[in-house]
């Protein structure tokens, strides 16, 4: 089951919903092609599957299904203030792709929707489209995997190596790539490109065996993020979200010291470097579905409608993993959430 979770690779979804109207897709077909033992159900909406009334989040999680559907609202979304725009001006955010595959505890996913099942737009020729109109207008740094993990999907979808082609040849345009996943072989016959940016959420062992359920452990990432440099990509490391937990500052001072002995501090782009945040609504949801977490059960304050740490938890794990970190990487290349 954990491999499955890594890489997609071995198994299926015993349901797959599919819109009419994306019948005929190309995306669509690829897709479906992939699960010759699926049950393919057709639908008019995929809100009339997504959308449901009194889904439960933590139950659909054991057994997610796909829904495959075409987007028709607005396909670019500006940055949210929750996220660095690591000095960019004109930041966004997109994807193809609803809910991940990992369920980590943390999670702001659970709180923004009310259903696990993972839905696939497969029109992400619009969000190209889409894109184009704006480098008309300026550049633009956009993030392709917040509500998802594109890299985790690639085995099915295809839309990361998509996205490499399309950015390759359009230098006002810079992407990152946000990822837990071990599957960096999905990409590794793409041509690295220095306006993408392979970005990868390390956490300490004990926090991902605990805390990040079905995500690959500490060593899987590292050796993806490693493969990737060693192939020629910018590759940032982020220590983010950081977690107050019992033995924080154990757990985070060896999950530092093994990613610098793995990971060649001079080779990577930057780091960054955040503590768990979450929008307050988000939240009460979240609060709703895992009541009994003790990972949530933290007196969290809010700040602009947004919860998080006390500022003393808050400036005593930044500032730990900051010293720590930038003993190994300039502090020009350290950004702070």
């Amino acid at each position: 089951m954990r491999n499955w979770y890594n890489s997609l690779n071995s198994s299926s979804f015993s349901h797959i919903y599919v819109e009419n109207r994306v019948l005929q897709n190309e995306n669509a077909k690829a897709i479906l092609s992939r699960f010759k033992n699926s049950r393919v159900i057709n639908i008019e909406h995929y809100k009339d599957v997504f959308c449901r009334h009194n889904q439960d989040f933590l139950a659909q999680k054991k057994s997610p299904q796909l829904i495959l559907a075409h987007n028709d609202g607005n396909l670019i979304y500006k940055g949210a203030k929750v996220c660095d725009d690591f000095g960019n001006k004109y930041f966004y955010y997109t994807s193809s792709i609803m809910n991940c595959i990992y369920n980590c505890e943390y999670c702001y996913l659970q709180g923004m929707y009310s259903s696990a099942n993972i839905v696939v737009f497969v029109n992400i020729e619009d969000v190209f489209h889409q894109v184009e109109h704006i480098l008309k207008e300026h550049p633009a740094y956009i993030c392709i995997s917040y509500d998802t993990d594109i890299m985790a999907f690639e085995n099915i979808t295809g839309f990361l190596n998509k996205w490499l082609e399309f950015a390759g040849v359009r230098d006002n345009l810079k992407i990152e790539v946000r990822t837990k996943s071990s599957n960096f072989k999905s990409i590794e016959k793409a041509v690295p490109g220095d306006n993408i940016i392979l970005a990868w959420t390390i956490s300490p062992d004990e926090i991902a065996k605990k805390y990040e359920q079905m995500a690959p452990g500490l060593d899987s990432r590292l050796e993806s993020a490693r493969s990737a440099l060693k192939k020629g990509w910018k590759v940032r490391i982020c220590f983010d979200p950081i977690l107050y937990v019992e033995n924080w500052d154990e757990y985070y001072k060896k999950c530092i010291e093994k990613t610098f002995r793995v990971i060649p501090a001079d080779k990577i782009q930057d780091v960054s470097i955040g503590v768990f945040r979450i929008s307050k609504n988000y939240f009460k949801n979240m609060m709703k579905s895992n009541p009994n977490s003790l990972l949530l059960s933290y007196p969290f304050e809010i700040l602009d409608s947004v919860c998080t740490y006390s500022e003393e938890h808050h400036n005593k794990m930044v500032n730990f993993v900051y010293n720590m970190v930038s003993s190994y990487v300039g502090k020009d290349k350290i950004f702070i959430q």
